[in-house]
């Protein structure tokens, strides 16, 4: 039996403890990072607080394993005086949206071979995408993954709103999001860029922007001239 202590009470410490109580081999406990004066002891103690609190929970931890689950914070971060490592999942963790494990990316980080497995049969047990990712390349990911997903979905947000405005359903653009997102499994993003930007097709940008507030006419500027300057 594993013995896993999670502390944090958000979206990523609460999925987290959900797929680990599925799981015969493990024995969870959830802890608030309020409530640090009593943890107990535990094979690993996973942190799953927000980047700025990692320093600080960390270094009133004394458990012989501390790891944390941030994407832009470096292993050197933990301050807890026993070995260290990280337990990072690629994914976006929604309060009210179930997450399939098996289809998210465990990237880990360990100061020996021997955590590293420790942690690589921790993942494995919840899911089956495992990878080798240091602090330096774990940074990238995780500005990429800002690209990908916040940046991405803050311009669903953005076609919603032009789509209630205007009086039309925006789940007509549901198989389109669908489409853009497979297609990027067979073809290099660069290669699958469609739209008026990479066609240059000047009267319908001047019309489109015509369409626009101020706010969206910037956003929409900056993605057009990018797209043409191919970055």
């Amino acid at each position: 039996m594993v013995t896993v202590v999670v502390i944090g009470n958000g979206n990523v410490a609460s999925h987290l403890v959900h797929a680990f109580l599925k799981v015969d081999t493990i024995n969870v406990t959830q802890i608030n990072s309020r409530k640090l004066t009593n943890i107990p002891q535990a094979d690993v103690t996973i942190i799953a607080v927000s980047d700025d609190a990692i320093a600080k929970v960390s270094s009133k931890i004394n458990n012989s394993f501390v790891v944390h689950t941030s994407g832009s914070v470096g292993l050197n971060s933990l301050q807890n005086k026993t070995r260290k490592g990280v337990f990072y999942m690629l994914q976006t963790f929604s309060k009210d949206k179930m997450v399939d494990f098996s289809e998210v990316p465990f990237c880990l980080e360990t100061e020996n071979k021997k955590d590293y497995l420790a942690l690589e049969t921790l993942a494995k047990s919840i899911g089956k995408k495992v990878y080798a990712i240091n602090s330096e390349q774990r940074k990238t990911l995780h500005v990429a993954a800002v690209f990908v997903n916040n940046f991405t979905n803050h311009l669903y947000k953005i076609g919603n709103e032009i789509c209630t405005e205007h009086q039309v359903p925006f789940e007509i653009l549901f198989p389109l999001i669908k489409e853009t997102a497979v297609k990027i499994e067979t073809l290099p993003p660069g290669a699958a860029q469609t739209g008026p930007a990479i066609r240059n097709d000047k009267k319908t940008i001047k019309n489109h922007l015509d369409m626009l507030n101020i706010k969206q006419q910037k956003i929409y500027t900056i993605l057009t001239k990018s797209i043409q300057n191919g970055n």
